[in-house]
């Protein structure tokens, strides 16, 4: 490991660097729902077909945003391999809470991008992952998973 950097866990066990992590999930996560909705509402595409491109762009944004500060440290495959270790249970919450969050508020999946609906079901579906998967990111962080995978890169 590297020196100095045992002290980043801080006196609550994780809980800070458990909501960074979330935070940064959240970020890739976000980005992926909503440009796979414009997507998806743009080509008229299927209740189905909507949420798997948001989860695909959920992904390729949160692994994305997970590898371009790793590149200053590591080779491009060994920054994507230490993403998809760090990350990829993080995301995985984060969208099956989001996803099922979305799929039960009646008139969601149907509702277009100028809908008051799609939005405030888009962010309260995100703000619950969130809350879900901080306990999810403190868990793997305490036992050397996760985002501690990643942790030393982003302080050396």
């Amino acid at each position: 490991m590297h020196d100095g950097h045992d002290g980043h866990m801080d006196a609550g066990g994780g809980w800070g660097t458990a909501i960074s992590a979330t935070l940064h999930c959240l970020t890739g996560c976000a980005i992926g729902e909503i440009l796979g909705m414009v997507i998806a509402t743009a080509l008229a595409l299927g209740n189905a077909a909507s949420i798997a491109i948001s989860i695909a762009l959920a992904f390729l944004f949160g692994y994305g945003l997970a590898v371009r500060p790793l590149l200053a440290a590591v080779t491009p495959r060994r920054a994507v391999r230490l993403a998809f270790a760090s990350d990829t249970v993080s995301i995985a919450t984060m969208e099956v809470v989001d996803n099922a969050f979305i799929v039960v508020v009646p008139g969601a999946l149907a509702a277009g991008l100028g809908d008051g609906l799609f939005w405030w079901s888009l962010l309260v579906s995100l703000g619950i992952a969130f809350v879900v998967t901080v306990p999810v990111n403190r868990w793997l962080i305490r036992r050397g998973k996760g985002h501690a995978v990643i942790h030393a890169y982003h302080h050396s």
